[in-house]
């Protein structure tokens, strides 16, 4: 039995909308997307594009940053 890779965290939006209690459903109308694909996102399972990210910071007033899960700390 192979085991399945762990998926790589690349976004952190799951984190960020849990702060600020934000549903998936609601953030969806905001960025005009579907609740399915917020779901995705927050799993890592799809990875929005660098202008879906930006718009997804301005929506939800973060520094893009803040949505990614970082590379490296100095």
């Amino acid at each position: 039995d192979e085991v399945m890779p762990e998926k790589e965290k690349i976004n952190r939006l799951r984190v960020v909308l849990a702060d600020k209690e934000i549903s998936h459903k609601e953030f969806a109308k905001m960025v005009n997307k579907t609740p399915n694909t917020i779901t995705r996102i927050c799993n890592n399972e799809q990875q929005p594009s660098l202008k879906v990210l930006r718009e997804m910071a301005m929506a939800l007033d973060v520094n893009v940053c803040e949505l990614l899960v970082p590379t490296k700390m100095k």
